[in-house]
């Protein structure tokens, strides 16, 4: 099977599995509360992607300022190793400073506008924190949408708390 091909099978197989996802019903318990299927995200991808296997991501966020994000991809492993990591730099660049992930979480939670953020003292003048905004900005972390407001793209939630919570491990 040409790696198009697989690629194609695999969004075939995300896309169904997203219509389950979404299917009203009662709430899986988290992985730790699982005694026999603590694997099942793992094992479900096993069962769809031959080896020499994938990565998936995937969640679903309420987050504190009500938006809520739904969101899944799916990558063969091939893909990855086939492509230079270090193409993804700027983007993990724009996030390895304090005051980023910190204006990240703002927006996420309880700011909208650069005021909002200037309000805080806690960021500097609005000189610096259009400075970082610009950084996420171009990086895709952030996305302005007019008139001093800026947000986190919704595509890009899940994907941002992944990172934490990879670090985190």
């Amino acid at each position: 099977m040409a790696d198009t091909d697989r690629l194609r099978a695999l969004e075939e197989r995300v896309a169904a599995l997203e219509e389950h996802l979404v299917q009203p019903g009662p709430t899986p318990a988290a992985p730790s509360e699982l005694d026999d299927d603590a694997f099942w995200g793992l094992e479900g991808l096993r069962k769809r992607v031959p080896e020499p296997g994938a990565v998936m991501l995937t969640g679903s966020v309420q987050m504190p300022n009500g938006v809520e994000a739904r969101w899944q991809v799916g990558t063969l492993t091939r893909e990855f190793f086939d492509s230079d990591f270090a193409d993804r730099a700027e983007s993990l660049s724009a996030l390895a400073h304090p005051v980023r992930l910190r204006i990240i979480q703002r927006l996420m939670t309880d700011a909208v506008t650069v005021q909002d953020l200037v309000a805080t003292e806690e960021f500097g003048t609005a000189g610096q924190i259009y400075h970082h905004l610009k950084q996420l900005v171009s990086a895709g972390w952030l996305r302005s949408i007019g008139r001093g407001r800026y947000e986190v793209p919704v595509d890009r939630v899940v994907p941002l708390l992944g990172i934490l919570q990879a670090v985190d491990r």
